[in-house]
């Protein structure tokens, strides 16, 4: 293949594959071509795409591997899409026990529970079924509770490429045993279960 024969399939490719994305050895592999070839050609290929004002798409990095994704620019645009067909958000609780499952992966729903003070079964079933999070295994010992932790459609929803880009948690406050476990990242005085 020539040098635009393979970009055109490596564009090809990173269409077909969607929010799956693809690493350079996958590429490598469906291009016959080196995975360090395989590196060099997205570059080249994101360089194009950032160098032309008239398109809309770019390749992006996300959880290890490659996208073909909009623009930033365009984010306007897409918001009104997205408002005019989004029915469905993440609740408060939601959100509280997702920021959990991110930062103590992987954890029982008895341990969630024991942060939140509240029961997480509503939440726990929103984010499964979102597929935020996944069952992980199960805890050794009696019962053998299930084990909860992220996806790679969380770290594509919060734009992360790794779970370690997440933001540190704060020092533990004094005054409050609840909020050195949650931190600011909700308000564990108007948690509630869903």
């Amino acid at each position: 293949m020539k040098a635009v024969n393979l970009k055109a399939a490596l564009e090809s490719l990173l269409f077909a594959a969607g929010d799956e994305g693809l690493t350079p050895k996958q590429i490598g592999t469906a291009l016959d071509i080196s995975e360090n070839k395989a590196g060099q050609l997205i570059e080249d290929l994101r360089d194009e795409y950032e160098a032309n004002e008239d398109r809309g798409l770019t390749i992006a990095t996300l959880a290890g591997t490659y996208q073909l994704v909009t623009k930033r620019k365009f984010s306007r645009v897409l918001q009104k899409l997205v408002e005019n067909t989004q029915t469905d958000s993440i609740s408060q609780a939601a959100l509280e026990t997702m920021a959990i499952i991110a930062y103590k992966q992987p954890i029982t729903r008895v341990e969630i529970e024991e942060i939140r003070g509240v029961k997480t079964e509503r939440p726990l079933r929103t984010l499964l079924t979102k597929g935020l999070i996944k069952e992980a295994g199960r805890r050794e010992g009696i019962g053998r509770a299930i084990l909860y932790a992220t996806t790679r459609e969380f770290l594509d929803y919060f734009g992360l490429t790794d779970i370690k880009e997440l933001p540190p948690l704060p020092e533990p406050a004094k005054q409050n045993p609840k909020l050195s476990e949650a931190g600011p990242l909700f308000d564990l005085t108007a948690s509630t279960s869903e």
